[in-house]
This record gives structure tokens, sequence and C-alpha cells, in this order.
């Protein structure tokens, strides 16, 4: 391990090892489809991921701090292995600078010991031409993905630790973030670097038109947003916006992907991301446990949900305070009794956000937006069970019901993500109002465009107002230092 006098120093270094790494590996595969001389033992010695490792000897009383992250809970060696730095530097930065500065902490960088799957430096198959070789014989020779290897122990409070061995200094280690890359090019149809750390997530396409059309207007004015980058391989920016942009993008591929991505960007990388998970709390767990690992500042559910009570009328707000998780899909790695609790400066810029965009306040405003329990069931078809179900709906207080809402927030409160969400009342099962064909097209026209600039302007609130998002209630009391 080699000392570094300062954070930017370590990070330089772990540049320089994970490019030699990458590039010892990619060689080494370009040379076996070609001659099939496999890597010397030397060879695949350097076929790995950089370490960083961070020592905490404290000589007095450690610092007093209000931060939820960048901080030592006890004295010790902290390591983990890291992936393209030259991508996280602004968040290894944001970790590192406090450590050492405020706690006096000292940084080692070298080479550790975990391989790097050959799969996670090729672009596909058809790279190196590597789709050539019988995938046997690659692995005879080369690393590959490991899946005992790569878990969420950290993440989920299963690590152990053990008396002299060092602690976890991130909740996802080098292999975790490369498997979660992969599967994020793979489901969104766009590359993983075009991600923004604002997240918008819906469940409905007509979201993602309403999206695409205020995306490629913002572009048009010229202002701070200055790309779109699409699910299929459109881009939209101030060269090509008198090629019908809408037209390219909706006849692009984007059906092929499971869940489409678009990716509103600008200089400073503080754009926003719209994803369209689809139906379901598999879906969004899926999408959240990948996209986690780019630490993405806040993570909001703009969708539909049925209303639960009288007095809502199709078209009003759901703004979640409590989640009733019915839909079972996390319950045994994060229990149904465990609280979600709401991220009060999120929820505040959503209902600051509803004002500004609807132009209503006070009692006005209530009666279009309420606040309380969402419940989300995996089976779309709960009502044939409303005789199961009704009470503990009814004990809950419920307002709203979905499916994918409070995965969405389980799934930020497992992660240390900042969540929210805003949901549009789409229909009252329990009072006769269901969703037919042609009320759902009516409901959708009115709806959608305001829905989704309440949801933006939330985030530019938060944005602009330099909301400190990253709360002390999403951390336990041994948490790996790194947000």
């Amino acid at each position: 391990m080699f000392p570094c006098k300062s954070p930017q120093e370590a990070i330089d270094r772990l540049q320089d090892i994970h490019a030699a790494s990458v590039q010892a590996l990619h060689d080494a595969l370009a040379r076996f489809v070609q001659t099939r001389v496999p890597p010397t033992p030397e060879e695949r010695a350097r076929f790995r991921y950089p370490e960083i490792r961070v020592t905490y000897a404290p000589d007095g009383p450690p610092p007093v701090s209000q931060r939820a992250y960048a901080k030592f809970n006890a004295p010790g060696i902290y390591t983990t292995t890291v992936t393209h730095p030259e991508l996280f530097t602004d968040y290894l930065l944001e970790n590192l600078e406090p450590l050492v500065g405020e706690y006096g902490a000292t940084v080692e960088v070298g080479l550790s010991d975990a391989e790097m799957p050959y799969s996670y430096v090729i672009d596909g198959v058809t790279d190196l031409g590597v789709g050539d070789v019988p995938p046997q014989e690659l692995a005879r020779w080369f690393p590959t993905p490991q899946l005992t290897a790569v878990g969420d122990e950290i993440v989920d409070g299963e690590f152990e630790i053990l008396q002299g061995q060092p602690r976890p200094l991130a909740l996802y280690d080098g292999l975790r973030v490369d498997y979660s890359l992969k599967r994020l090019t793979h489901y969104s149809g766009t590359e993983w670097r075009s991600f923004q750390p604002w997240i918008l997530f819906t469940n409905y396409a007509r979201y993602v038109d309403e999206f695409v059309r205020w995306a490629i207007d913002q572009i048009r004015q010229g202002g701070r947003y200055d790309s779109l980058i699409c699910s299929g391989g459109v881009t939209i920016d101030a060269s090509n916006l008198d090629d019908d942009p809408e037209g390219r993008v909706a006849a692009s591929p984007w059906r092929k992907y499971q869940m489409p991505a678009y990716h509103l960007t600008t200089k400073d990388g503080q754009g926003i991301t719209l994803v369209n998970i689809g139906v379901g709390p598999s879906n969004a767990k899926n999408i959240t446990d990948h996209l986690a690992v780019l630490r993405p500042h806040c993570w909001l559910m703009v969708g539909h949900c049925g209303g639960l009570r009288q007095s809502q009328r199709i078209g009003d707000y759901v703004l979640a305070h409590a989640y009733l998780r019915k839909d079972e899909v996390l319950d045994r790695i994060l229990p149904a009794d465990v609280p979600i609790p709401p991220i009060a400066e999120v929820q505040m810029s959503i209902q600051q956000a509803a004002m500004e965009v609807t132009g209503e306040s006070g009692e006005a405003l209530k009666r279009r937006l309420r606040t309380g329990t969402v419940v989300s069931f995996s089976d779309r078809n709960w009502e044939l069970y409303w005789g199961r179900e009704r009470r503990l709906i009814n004990i809950s207080r419920s307002i709203g019901v979905d499916m994918e809402s409070c995965m969405i927030a389980a799934q930020g409160f497992r992660h240390r993500v900042p969540y929210g969400t805003l949901l549009c009342v789409s229909d009252k099962p329990l009072h006769g109002e269901i969703k037919l064909p042609g009320t759902a097209n009516i409901f959708y026209e009115r709806a959608i465009g305001e829905h989704l600039k309440i949801g933006i302007a939330a985030i530019e609130k938060m944005r602009l107002d330099g909301v400190v998002l990253h709360s002390r209630k999403l951390r336990s009391f041994d948490e790996p230092p790194f947000r």
C-alpha cells in the first residue's frame, strides 16, 4: 500500500491503478482471442481492483459533526475496493476530505486481492471478438463474476466485524458497483454514465412523453439543460432540435428495454433522470438495487394510485407520509415491521413545489393534496380480496394504493438514498370510480403535465436551496464512513 499525502493524491493513484488493471485485462483478452495464448499467472495478478485504506487512530476526543456521513464510529482501519474512480471523483472527495481534514485520518492506496471480471471491461460480446470464444474457455483463463463475492451484507447490516480485521469503508465495493453498472445499461437501454443524481420514477409511459416534451423545450430555451439522452440510442441537443426530436425519440427502439431511462443533462452533472419502471414492486426493487451504487442525491416516485377516501377526486394528489408494505418482496431483507420514515426536507420541497405549480395554497391546496399512508400490493387485482384486506387498510388509515411506492421508499431507506412519493389519484376502486379506457384517457391528458412538473420543481428546489438531504435518520449506529 502506498501512503498518500492528500485525498486528491489518493484518487489520482486509484485512477492510475484502475486504468492499468483494465488495460492489462483488455490486452490479455485481445491476445487470447487472436492467438489463444492465455495470461500468465504474473499477468493475471494485475487483473485486480485498486483498494483504498483509511486509518483512524485518534489521540483525543472525536470532532463533533452534525453531518450524517464522512465520520468514524470507532478507531480502526477501514477499506474498500474501487472501480471507475475517475467518474466517482466528486463522491470520493466529498467523503475523504472531512475524514482527513477533521479526523486526521491517513490514507493508503494499492492493488487489492479482488479480481476484476473480464466481462466488466468489455462492451458486450462484440468487443474484441470475445463472442467468438466459448464462454467456458474464457472462464478457464480469465476472472468471471462470482455471485458468492457480490452481496449487500454491508447494506443490510449482516457484515461481521472481526476483532483486528479492517472495517468496511463504503456500502459497496468495486465488484458490487461494476455488477450494477452493467445491469443499469442492460435494463435502461442507456449507458450507465448518463444517469443523473436526481431521479424520478414513474409507472406510466405517458409520463415519459411529457418529460421528453418538457426536456426538449428546456434545451430550446438555452438554459442549464443541454442534452436529453434517451433509451434506444437517441440524443437530443441544440444541434438537432430542428430534426423532429419528439418523433425521433418515439421511433427509437426503447421498447427493447425493460425499464427505459431518459437523462436530461447539465454541464455541472446535476441533471434529472426519469425511469419508467413499469408495473410492480419487483421492477422497483431491481432498478433501485442498481441505481443505489451511483449514490444519487434523491429519488422520487411520481405515478398513479387508487384513492381510498370518498372525499378524494380523480386528479387529486397523495403525498405519502407513511408506507404500508404489503408487497412482501423485501420482507426477508427488511422486515415489514421496520418503519420507513418520511424525509422532512423532501416532503417540504414536494409540498412547496405543489403550491408553486398549481398556484393553490392553504385550504384550496388541502382539498387537492392529502398527506397520509400509502399501501402497496404485489397483486394488481388486490380488489378481488377486499374482504381480506379491508380491516388492515381501515386501521392503517391508508389514503392511496399502488404497487411500487412502498418499494421505492423502502429501498431508499435500505440503501441510504433520500426518497419521496407524490401520487396522482387515477381511480377510486372502493367508491365505484374504477379505471376504464375512456375515463382514463381524459384523466391522463389533464393530470400528467402538472404532476410531472411538481416532481421536477421539487427536485429543482432541493438542488437550488442546497437542502441537506442525506439525513441521519437513514444511517444506523454502526455505518461505514462513506455516504
